[in-house]
């Protein structure tokens, strides 16, 4: 496998303030996303009219300072694909990740569209970029309104959180028609949890930490979300409907499974009757994407296999030290070569639905 070949499955943009100006109803501008101080002169997001908690970014890595160009101007992301050994790239928000914790519906949605359209030509600028749907979950008829025109846009699939927003969690059946418009055009479902989000998440009753919260709201958050689509027939209802669990890494899902497999055994009497082991839905339906250098990837082929995995960049926060992203996968020594081309290629194609890319 040659870095040519590499697929991002999940690379960032960092939205500038300008097309918000562009996008959103003139009434609507007090609510665009914008980095602010606070009284204590910290850096801090303003969405929707109200401050996100702080994120204490390491010494030149704030997203209000100096970001790479690639991470808003498409003919930049194209040069650093090139350089860096990808050939093609799904690209999903920054700000748009926290626009579930607006509560105002029509401002959700208003932000929802207002990105997604200009993600939409940002990517219509090459055809190696791809874009994932931002969607206000907080309310069901906004969310597949908002979903049914972004896949008519060509939107590579619909991004949520795994958090309960509105009330209510992934096992909703009010999401039903969500999965079936999703499953009917052969477009994932990518699920992708933010900290600091002003939503129910994990580790916020007991922690202040912001390593603390990271650490645990991630995984915490995917293996809530994993149990609710698995445990609660959403995959069962829905055979067609692929899931992807991005920025956690992959080392939770073996031991989640067997969890979930041991506790089907054991308490399957307190919930839903199962056809398979939830282990067995996982496999068929769902994908992860490890860290590229994440030691316990040889031990998850092990136990997984290779063909549930993806490779994501996380663009562009630097979580490699290589010099191209690719060869943090490319270069390992303990990966077979069958395994480099599913996961830096041929599984984010059937993840994504592509024929080709």
């Amino acid at each position: 496998m040659t870095a040519a070949t590499v697929i991002d499955a999940d690379g960032h943009v960092v939205e500038p303030d300008s097309i918000w100006r562009e996008h959103l109803p003139r009434r609507l501008w007090p609510a665009a996303p914008r980095w602010v101080e606070d009284s204590e002169g910290r850096k801090r997001r303003l969405i929707g009219g109200r401050l996100q908690p702080y994120i204490p970014f390491p010494p030149g890595k704030h997203y209000d300072g100096d970001i790479d160009a690639a991470s808003f101007d498409p003919r930049a992301r194209v040069a650093v694909f090139a350089r860096h050994g990808i050939r093609a790239g799904v690209i999903t928000p920054s700000a748009g990740q926290h626009f579930a914790a607006v509560p105002e519906i029509d401002v959700q949605a208003a932000l929802c569209r207002a990105y997604n359209d200009w993600i939409h030509a940002f990517c219509e600028a090459d055809k190696s970029l791809h874009w994932m749907a931002a969607v206000p979950q907080g309310d069901i008829c906004a969310l597949a309104e908002e979903a049914e025109r972004a896949l008519g846009r060509g939107a590579a699939g619909v991004l949520m959180k795994p958090n309960p927003i509105g009330g209510r969690n992934l096992d909703d059946p009010a999401f039903d028609p969500l999965w079936d418009l999703l499953a009917g055009a052969d477009r994932p479902l990518l699920l992708h949890e933010s900290t600091t989000m002003n939503v129910p998440q994990s580790g916020l009753d007991r922690f202040s930490n912001y390593l603390y919260l990271h650490a645990v709201t991630q995984p915490h958050e995917h293996q809530m979300a994993c149990t609710a689509l698995i445990c609660g027939g959403v995959l069962e209802r829905h055979p067609d409907l692929r899931v992807a669990f991005f920025e956690t890494g992959a080392g939770w899902v073996p031991y989640w499974l067997e969890r979930l497999d041991q506790h089907a055994r054991y308490w399957g009497h307190a919930s839903r009757p199962l056809a398979m082991r939830p282990s067995e839905y996982f496999l068929r339906q769902c994908f992860v994407s490890p860290f590229a250098d994440e030691a316990m990837l040889p031990q998850v082929i092990q136990r997984l296999g290779n063909r549930n995995l993806v490779f994501s960049s996380d663009f562009p926060m630097p979580y490699t030290n290589t010099e191209r992203i690719a060869d943090a996968l490319l270069a390992r020594t303990d990966i077979d070569e069958e395994s480099k081309t599913l996961i830096g290629e041929q599984n984010a194609q059937a993840l994504y639905g592509f024929t080709a890319i």
